[in-house]
């Protein structure tokens, strides 16, 4: 038996979708413990691209269970194309279950994001808008609509109306741009198509766990979008970290086994934030062009800039990693050199510890260690030994200062290439 958690060591997009279809293969059971199609993981199958949002990188494996766990919010509209276009690819979805206890994304959730973002005016978050953070308010307030109340059509109208009259009278700019009647048809319709999907899937993971199997689990986002621990407030409104595997899928901690953090070669940053390691100038353009860092579900540019050793330790401090899994390192490869900040300074001092202080982190400077590069072209590796030295010396940095195994490296898009360390 064994209970494999993947994290986003960063702030997300580190391809942990395709680390996840990747070591699928080895696992009984697939399931994503938080978030909604806020987030995105691409996949690439013999050279064939598919972008998911809200189904676990699983569904690529027919004899895997995939689940969708309690702590996701869920825009069934969003899941139903997303399995619509699995299917036209040639994957059935046959092996997808819903929590029932996971919460419901609804029209005017998104509604609500877009009117929350346009009044922050300066301070907007940058959110995607797809309304995830004000369904996971209606959880936290004791409001939210769940899964399983889709099955029942009474009680799912009577919390609709009460939650669409609260929602008006909060938002004014929500008149007009609500129809009870015309959501309530619409998700009654959703309801058809994914009862059969929706099950106690906490129940399912711990018959798993008893018989022994491989269970693999998948976070959204990364480390430093974390409710509590990333840099608020420019964070997502759910756990990324390990902890969010028993909140968000009701395994024990006892239970996990492994704690795998996906890290980018590089380091990348979508919307507003402090950035310690970002570059404006050439190299982050060719990390930009080269590593094709636009953003699965809005499309956005990604800030991108060089390896921060202090989130990845602070990370490891949060997690408890066992093991790293190095992606998107073939980018790297044409630099004359390549860095990782190994500290910061900030007033007048060097830190070795990550500043939760908010003040502290904005004006954190990073401190470098610098590698020589390498030119080859390194995608068809698929042994470390087919690595450049200068290629195995920067990564044997990376386990030296984090004191954590490096388990796979990740030299291109297609999700079998791999090195398993």
């Amino acid at each position: 038996m064994s209970v494999t958690v993947l994290v986003g060591a960063q702030w997300g997009d580190e391809g942990k979708g395709k680390v996840s279809c990747y070591l699928a293969r080895h696992a009984d059971l697939v399931a994503r413990f938080s978030g909604g199609n806020n987030a995105g993981h691409t996949v690439v199958i013999e050279g064939k691209e598919f972008k998911l949002q809200l189904i676990p990188s699983g569904v690529f494996y027919p004899d895997k269970l995939v689940l969708l766990g309690s702590g996701m919010v869920i825009d069934p509209a969003g899941l139903l194309d997303e399995m619509e276009k699995l299917q036209k690819g040639g994957h059935p979805c046959a092996n997808v279950r819903i929590s029932a206890l996971a919460h419901l994304v609804l029209p005017y959730h998104r509604e609500i994001d877009k009117i929350q973002e346009q009044s922050r005016g300066k301070f907007s978050l940058g959110t995607t808008q797809k309304g995830v953070g004000p369904a996971y308010s209606d959880k936290s307030e004791r409001i939210g609509i769940r899964v399983g109340d889709l099955l029942d059509e009474k009680r799912f109208l009577e919390r609709l109306q009460f939650n669409v009259e609260v929602k008006k009278n909060r938002f004014q700019g929500l008149n007009g741009h609500v129809d009870v009647k015309a959501i309530a048809g619409s998700y009654q319709e959703y309801a058809k198509r994914l009862k059969p999907l929706i099950v106690d899937t906490s129940k399912l993971i711990h018959d798993a766990i008893a018989k022994g199997k491989s269970v693999l689990c998948e976070g959204a986002q990364g480390m430093m979008l974390d409710l509590d621990f990333g840099t608020y407030p420019y964070v997502t409104s759910s756990v990324t970290t390990a902890g969010g595997v028993t909140t968000g899928l009701g395994i024990p901690p006892a239970a996990v086994t492994d704690v795998y953090a996906i890290v980018k070669a590089y380091t990348t940053r979508v919307g507003q934030g402090v950035f310690p390691t970002e570059d404006t100038g050439s190299i982050g353009q060719f990390l930009q062009e080269k590593g094709h860092e636009f953003g699965t579900v809005t499309g956005r540019v990604r800030r991108c800039g060089w390896m921060d050793g202090m989130v990845l330790n602070y990370g490891k401090l949060i997690n408890g990693y066992t093991g790293l899994v190095i992606t998107k390192l073939d980018v790297l490869s044409g630099l004359d050199e390549v860095k990782i900040c190994e500290a910061y300074r900030a007033g007048g001092e060097t830190l070795t510890d990550f500043p939760i202080d908010s003040a502290v982190f904005q004006n954190s400077a990073p401190v470098y260690r610098t590698f020589p590069g390498w030119k080859e072209d390194i995608s068809n590796a698929r042994k470390m030994s087919d690595l450049p030295k200068t290629c195995r010396a920067y990564l044997s940095f990376i386990e030296e200062y984090t004191k954590v195994p490096i388990k796979y490296v990740s030299v291109g898009a297609d999700r079998d290439a791999m090195i398993a360390a």
